[in-house]
């Protein structure tokens, strides 16, 4: 394989992406920082084919990303191949306002055909190739220039294993006959939808202090507000305010800016700076939380009652009977939640859609339904239909 020098120019990134262009796969990974930034700043992106491999600066002067772009967002013939590519398909979003397609993660592929459920890269490498990768650059700063030889070896080798390992995860998938079950998977990492930055959705990832219409309103637009202060200055949002003060503003909302002073999380700047008027228009002009939007209510524990309980550890039970049977991940198959919902009585589930129902849905509603049950042979807990033990009973 080709390793080309590190591509500084838009010249050459273009020649470089023609070529890339007329492949089949590329593997892809980026370099980045976001410490001390809301916004991840890209310090190197790394591409690869089964051909050559390079590391592309985004920080040189005067270079345009925009071939590469193109490549990786607009190119439907060449597929992209990541590893836990969630955070690249955040920064290329970010860049575009779309997300590379079609695509294929390695870290999920291997929940289809191990019981893996997040395999680490340089796990990947070492089960697949047998190299030992070296860390110790992985944590340096990225964006400081010039990068280092060991820096840019580093980065490159991410794509160029990654681009030896593409294949025969494929191979294998075909072999079992489970790359079907990724392309759903590949389909939704893929959806623009969960990189987009809707500020009216920020208060969901901030766990709310009560159920109270007022609260949550106020939290929702704090939460907000947030966001949007920490995207105006490009710090992170923590360093704006703490989700727990954020929290506490929205339950015991101070009547009066000065008050912010002895809020715990805040300075006594607060008091009469902009930032702190800026909060206090929010909370005055904060409404209710709309009925629609009401966070449904905690199905934990005490709701499914003691039974449900029990049959919800009865098809947790079961998920790990079949995940050790198949070789594939438990997570893959189904989650938790859903499996207590399952047991709950809902039916409206993924887990009993397509391919997740014949390898395991279906045994899951049998056994909620009364109609498989546990034995013992050789020593070994298996599922068995209960008609079946009942003919072996009477036979017996």
């Amino acid at each position: 394989m080709k390793i080309h020098d590190l591509i500084t120019t838009t010249a050459e990134l273009a020649d470089l992406c023609a070529r890339l262009a007329k492949a089949d796969y590329v593997a892809v990974d980026t370099e980045f920082m976001r410490e001390n930034t809301y916004w991840p700043e890209l310090c190197l992106v790394q591409i690869a084919d089964d051909k050559e491999a390079a590391a592309i600066d985004p920080l040189a002067e005067g270079i345009d990303l925009a071939p590469l772009l193109d490549l990786l967002t607009n190119n439907e013939d060449v597929l992209k191949v990541f590893h836990a590519g969630g955070q690249d398909f955040e920064i290329i979003y970010n860049l575009t306002g779309k997300t590379p397609h079609p695509i294929f993660d390695t870290q999920v592929a291997m929940m289809a055909i191990s019981q893996s459920e997040q395999i680490g890269y340089a796990n990947l490498v070492e089960s697949w190739l047998g190299t030992t990768i070296d860390k110790g650059a992985r944590f340096t700063d990225w964006s400081r220039r010039p990068l280092t030889e060991r820096q840019i070896e580093y980065a490159i080798g991410d794509v160029t294993y990654l681009s030896r390992i593409f294949p025969r995860i494929l191979k294998r998938l075909r072999q079992t006959g489970r790359g079907a079950w990724l392309d759903v998977e590949m389909e939704r990492l893929a959806d623009p939808e969960n990189y987009s930055n809707n500020l009216d959705e920020a208060w969901h990832r901030i766990r709310p202090p009560s159920r109270n219409a007022q609260v949550l309103g106020r939290l929702k637009a704090l939460a907000a507000w947030r966001e949007k202060e920490a995207q105006d200055k490009n710090i992170p949002r923590g360093r704006i305010m703490r989700d727990e003060t954020l929290a506490d503003l929205a339950s015991h909302p101070p009547k009066q800016q000065a008050d912010l002073a002895k809020v715990r999380g805040l300075s006594a700047a607060w008091r009469e700076n902009d930032i702190g008027r800026r909060l206090m228009r929010v909370l005055r002009e904060a409404e209710p939380l709309p009925a629609d939007e009401m966070p449904a209510k905690p199905q934990r524990g005490a709701p499914l009652g003691k039974e449900g309980a029990l049959v919800a550890d009865l098809l947790k039970l079961l998920l790990k009977i079949r995940t050790r049977e198949i070789d594939v991940a438990a997570r893959l198959l189904a989650r938790s939640e859903e499996l207590e919902a399952l047991a709950a009585g809902m039916r409206n589930l993924p887990v009993l859609e397509g391919w997740r129902y014949e390898m395991f849905g279906r045994d899951a509603l049998e056994l909620v339904e009364g109609r498989l049950a546990f034995a013992v042979f050789e020593g070994k807990l298996k599922m068995t239909h209960v008609d079946e033990v009942t003919q072996g009973i009477a036979a017996g």
